[in-house]
């Protein structure tokens, strides 16, 4: 059995609002994290159920990205500027380098995200739980993902981010949906599981009819780090 505890009591810590006091982590608790990332560093996917494999790689992905912060931070973005213009090789680094080696393989977000979550598992709801610690992303949730919650953990994180006006919103007067690119970047994904990325969107929304003629069109993408300031 994964021992989710150490890595639930600093998501407890440091999570408020989806948002990390990074620059309290950094000072208290960085080796944490490393020792617990350690120990799970031998674990085998393939024997897992599929509830058990799913929570560990979210918990594992979400982990791993906030440890790529913590050696950084200070840092206002994981898409850092020079001179106004997006360093955007060290944006695609963040998510393609390896930062990980799992029972003696080398690990990236994007593989962890793209080729194994995405490619074995068939749970759209993923994209509300990944966080890529960026204000557009999803919010982080202040407790670790279990095999025996992750139904419900995941259909809350779901709700979460369709219902908050910041990610979707509908405009009736313009009869326009608004919404995150993450629907446009995972269609596919999303359209496994309803015929259309309205209909996905309107079962979490069962408050607001949204036609089916309805134009879509996607909000602006924030890279600016998850960061809160300590109280």
């Amino acid at each position: 059995m994964i021992d989710f505890t150490p890595w639930n009591d600093l998501l407890t810590r440091y999570v408020a609002d989806g948002q990390v006091d990074y620059a309290r982590r950094q000072t208290e608790s960085v080796d944490r994290l490393d020792q617990w990332l350690k120990s799970v560093s031998s674990v085998q996917i393939d024997p897992l159920d599929e509830q058990s494999a799913i929570a560990f790689l979210i918990n594992l992905y979400n982990a791993l990205a906030i440890q790529q912060v913590l050696r950084k931070y200070p840092i206002d973005s994981i898409r850092p500027t020079v001179l106004g213009i997006p360093n955007l090789a060290s944006f695609l680094r963040f998510f393609k380098k390896d930062v990980y080696t799992l029972n003696g393989q080398s690990l990236s977000l994007d593989n962890i995200e793209h080729d194994i979550l995405r490619s074995r598992y068939s749970e759209s709801r993923i994209h509300f739980a990944l966080v890529c610690v960026s204000a557009s992303c999803p919010s982080l949730r202040p407790n670790a993902y279990l095999p025996t919650q992750l139904n419900a953990q995941l259909q809350e994180d779901t709700q979460q981010f369709i219902n908050n006006p910041e990610k979707v919103k509908y405009d009736a007067p313009s009869n326009t949906l608004y919404c995150s690119k993450i629907f446009k970047w995972y269609e596919e994904d999303f359209l496994k599981r309803s015929p259309s990325i309205i209909s996905y969107i309107q079962q979490y929304l069962p408050n607001t009819q949204i036609p089916p003629n309805v134009a879509i069109e996607y909000l602006p993408y924030s890279w600016q780090l998850n960061q809160r300031t300590s109280s």
